[in-house]
């Protein structure tokens, strides 16, 4: 007999086997999940006892038919009353005891039972009196509400299914739940088989039903836009947008998008059943909703553009790696996107522990099908599906040559490129001539060369000995570092700017040669220091016993000749004693200055007696620049004075060289007038004493070309304790008249620039054959040999067995080892269609009605760029119209087959070709006219910025 019958009562037992029978059942009732209780009115139920413990048949206790009414609010809709008390107000009774004392007794018409569940509660059971009432409403129309009740144990699916029976949804409708408390705030439902318990759903919430929209959005989306003309373009063919160093992203995604079998199971709605939400490697199901998302709208045709903020967004919340908008590696991001996919969709939800053995001599087959099995046990899903094959990898010990074979699962390929042992360079040679414009080279070296191999390389090209040459980093006006010789060419980037200097060579009798910096720096009244640097710097031998000012100056402005011009003998550049004083001490060395640990004020350099200057005045030549026709050797003048200062008593220094020795008679005339012209006019005692105003001022600085220390205008100003800096510092309106920036910034390039680097090409199945060459474990990684009880640098050697459907390859351009860290530009040829890689197959015994091991090309990842920047796009096979398409961002094109092969290509998918699936869409009549042609450009496609009616949609996923 059902609960809900209403037959007539049948002929009971005696009230005393009533009695025994019906305490016996309450006895051995027990609570166990999922079982039903039914609740009965205690009135009714001491009604009862007290009849059939009086013993009378006649007695005036006789309790009636079963009467629940006073357990109901009222008899309309027979709500049970809030607050009821067990054992006060109703009791509980198992299944069997209700049935028969409906039966011996019958219920009141029209009354329904209260029937409840058992429901298995942290820690206990219990019978569940009130269920949770939740209302329920379709997202398009929240105004409709209907109130369902659940139990605790019911899961999510459960009201789904409830809510597509209520308001007549389609079953096969993709939809998502939220879930919203009384504060207005809405929370997913994700986990479908969530209990209602565990999704924290108690009475008076309200679920809303979401439904997918045709273009794959969702209507909770923003901005809720309607385009005047509807987009209706290809499916797949659709941009990202770039959210700000994001290019790595958009390419992984856009080769996952081609790939046929993945993109297909997630357009349909079986990969929610397979969401696992309680694996601890996973994210929730976040991954794979979030990569659901982007799938859905770029293959749903009607959106050009999609912006992936939220894909981004969940991305960095698992990978703290990839948070922020810095510049990543579009294979790390697929190998995690990969990884967390898999746990997001495992079938497996309670992974076994399974413990590994080791082959031990059996057969191949045998370890390698063991492998898998257990593999499997552990990991089953779309990925492992799709992607997963299996290696054999083999380790000898060196010493006691223990073998140990094992098998693993791989989902991609780390396949190395061959590597160069040379390295092309472009450096800028800086002569000593100081008409000389540098020189652009591109010049050979040794990779594994140091500094000194740049300099010889150079040498050939410039006939100037390596040893006069010194090479340093310049950037921002500035040296960000001067090698020496011995140093590593591998520290030295592709992107560094790089100048050669050459050197004037000086005699070891000469004295102790230093190396001097010198920066350009121009006074200005906003900036930290007051200076600001501009120029190129250079780099210059002078002795140093022979650094004076006045020697530094006429030095530093002979080198400078190209680019800064000579005054005019006619030009007003003259300045008395006392504006000499102020201009050289106001606010620039002003303090002390220190030579060989001995200090003096800037007075003792500056106020000199008027017969010193007097006497500097008439034989010292201000300006020492050389004729434009004259072919100056710097070898006397880089040793910074003619005679030797060093001595405090010898004021006046030796007569210059006469360098028109060597000219013919017209020269001679034409360098003397312009010498005369040059020549100060004698001073005499009757004014004050006076000097030519000078283009620049000298200032030692420290290495970035701030202020550091007081210089003088004695005999010596720089400190050799470290390597010396020094700035000339210009007035503006100095160096606005004297100074031509536009010469200062030109250079030539060398024939040899004009040679095209000739790059080696490699096929792919040679970067395919390194892989599984047999190699040495490093240091840092050993193995532990389980025979001599110790690690070892053993041998290893990976073959392949089982290849998947879709292969992914990862051309391994970014070396990085210990010494060296650089980007291999290497062409690297690998096949559009036919990739045969049977013959790296260990295992033979397959099928031959059906090629397993030959593969056609469907995506590349492509990387343009050097190891601390760079761009990603990538090439994909639509896989209904089977067209190509290159796609860089926001922006989409086609493409021509002969475009895909290119040195940038970084990572390949293959796809076998037993799996491939033939094109939905007739073959295009003709191909496009032209690569460049764009299937459409969404440069301006933006987060925030749509506007009714623009037919270029940007479909932008907000957050739950």
């Amino acid at each position: 007999m059902t609960a809900n019958s209403r037959c007539l009562p049948t002929e009971p037992p005696g009230l005393e086997t009533q009695q025994r029978e019906i305490e016996c059942l309450l006895r051995k009732a027990e609570l166990r999940a999922g079982d039903s209780w039914f609740l009965m009115g205690c009135r009714w139920f001491h009604q009862w006892k007290l009849f059939v413990e009086s013993g009378d048949q006649n007695s005036s206790c006789f309790p009636g038919e079963i009467d629940n009414t006073e357990l109901f609010e009222d008899t309309l809709s027979y709500r049970l009353k809030e607050r009821l008390v067990e054992n006060e107000d109703f009791v509980l009774v198992p299944v069997c005891v209700w049935n028969k004392l409906v039966s011996w007794y019958g219920v009141v018409e029209e009354q329904p039972a209260v029937e409840r569940k058992v429901v298995d509660l942290p820690s206990t059971l219990k019978v569940e009196v009130y269920p949770v009432e939740i209302f329920l409403c379709l997202h398009s129309n929240m105004e409709n509400v209907i109130a369902a009740q659940f139990s605790r144990t019911n899961n999510i699916y459960d009201i789904q299914k409830a809510l597509c029976e209520a308001f007549m949804v389609p079953p096969e409708s993709e939809c998502r739940l939220w879930m919203k408390s009384s504060d207005s705030s809405c929370e997913r439902l994700r986990n479908l088989f969530m209990s209602v318990l565990d999704s924290c759903l108690s009475s008076g919430m309200t679920v809303i039903m979401e439904i997918r929209n045709a273009d794959g959005t969702w209507p909770s989306s923003k901005p809720q836009v309607t385009n005047s003309v509807e987009y209706r373009g290809q499916p797949g063919v659709c941009g990202l947008t770039n959210l700000g160093n994001t290019c790595f992203m958009n390419s992984a995604l856009q080769c996952l998008s081609n790939v046929p079998p993945l993109t297909e199971y997630f357009l349909g709605t079986s990969y929610l059943k397979e969401l696992n939400f309680s694996n601890p490697l996973g994210m929730k199901g976040e991954i794979a909703e979030a990569f659901a998302d982007i799938i859905k709208q770029m293959w749903s045709g009607r959106v050009q553009c999609v912006v992936p903020r939220i894909f981004k967004m969940k991305v960095g919340h698992f990978a703290s790696q990839f948070l922020g908008y810095q510049q990543h590696d579009s294979q790390e991001l697929l190998s995690f996107l990969l990884d967390g996919l898999h746990e997001d969709l495992n079938r497996v939800k309670n992974k076994e522990y399974i413990e590994l053995r080791d082959a031990d001599g059996r057969p191949d087959q045998e370890v390698a099908e063991e492998a898998w099995r257990n593999h499997q046990r552990r990991n089953d899903s779309v990925i492992v599906d799709t992607f997963h094959g299996l290696f054999k990898s083999t380790l000898v010990c060196p010493e006691c040559h223990k073998v140990s074979v094992t098998f693993d699962p791989f989902c991609y390929l780390s396949v190395p490129l061959p590597v160069s042992t040379e390295r092309v360079m472009e450096v800028f040679f800086v002569s000593l001539d100081p008409y000389a414009k540098p020189v652009q080279h591109r010049i050979v070296v040794p990779k594994a060369g140091k500094v000194f191999d740049l300099c010889t390389a150079l040498s050939e090209a410039t006939n100037v000995p390596p040893t006069q040459m010194v090479v340093a980093d310049v950037f921002n006006h500035r040296f960000y570092k001067i090698y020496t010789a011995e140093e590593a060419l591998s520290i030295i980037l592709d992107r560094d700017d790089i100048f050669v200097y050459e050197l004037s060579a000086q005699e070891e009798e000469q004295g102790e040669v230093v190396l001097l910096a010198l920066y350009l720096r121009e006074r200005s009244s906003y900036k930290e220091y007051g200076m600001s640097l501009f120029g190129h710097p250079l780099l210059l031998n002078v002795l140093q016993s022979s650094c004076s000012q006045e020697a530094l100056y006429s030095l530093i402005l002979q080198r400078l000749q190209r680019y800064v011009r000579s005054p005019d003998p006619s030009e007003e550049l003259e300045e008395d004693e006392e504006e000499l004083y102020q201009a050289q001490t106001n606010g620039i060395s002003n303090g002390e200055f220190c030579v060989n640990n001995v200090c003096s004020s800037v007075s003792q350099l500056y106020l000199l007696d008027s017969a010193t200057l007097l006497s500097e005045e008439e034989h010292v030549p201000v300006e020492t620049a050389a004729p434009s026709h004259l072919d100056t050797s710097l070898d006397q003048s880089e040793s910074c004075a003619a005679g030797d200062p060093s001595s405090t008593d010898q004021k006046e220094p030796q007569p210059p060289v006469d360098q028109t020795q060597s000219l013919d008679p017209e020269e001679k005339e034409e360098a003397g007038a312009a010498a005369e012209a040059r020549s100060p006019s004698p001073v005499t005692n009757k004014h004050p004493a006076k000097r030519r105003k000078q283009l620049f001022t000298i200032q030692e600085v420290n290495s970035n070309g701030t202020t550091e220390r007081a210089g003088g205008d004695g005999d010596q100003f720089l400190s050799f304790s470290s390597q010396p800096y020094v700035a000339i510092d210009w007035d503006p309106d100095m160096k606005k008249r004297f100074y031509n920036e536009n010469e200062a910034e030109m250079y030539v390039k060398h024939a040899n620039m004009d040679i095209p680097h000739q790059q080696t090409k490699v096929q792919l199945q040679e970067c395919i054959e390194l892989f599984t060459t047999v190699e040495t474990l490093e240091e840092e990684n050993p193995w532990y040999c389980p025979e001599c009880k110790k690690h070892q640098l053993a041998t290893k050697k990976l073959d392949l067995w089982s290849l998947p459907e879709v292969l992914i390859i990862h051309l391994k351009r970014f070396s990085y080892t210990k010494s060296t860290r650089e980007k291999l530009d290497s062409m690297v040829d690998f096949p559009l269609r036919d990739l045969d890689l049977s013959s790296f197959l260990l295992r033979k015994s397959v099928s031959s009605s059906e090629p397993p091991s030959r593969y056609d090309l469907i995506a590349v990842s492509n990387h343009y760029g050097g190891l601390r920047d760079g761009h990603y796009t990538s090439y994909a096979q639509n896989k209904d119209n089977a067209l190509w398409y290159y796609f860089d961002d926001s922006k989409v094109t086609y493409a021509q087959e002969e475009q895909i092969v290119t040195n940038a290509a970084y990572v390949l998918f293959y796809h076998r070709q037993d799996k491939l699936r033939k094109p939905t869409l007739p073959a295009p009549s003709a191909s496009p006219a032209s690569s460049t042609q764009d299937a459409f450009d969404n440069t301006d496609c933006k987060d925030d910025d749509i506007v009714p009616g623009n037919t270029s949609t940007c479909v932008t996923m907000e957050t739950d």
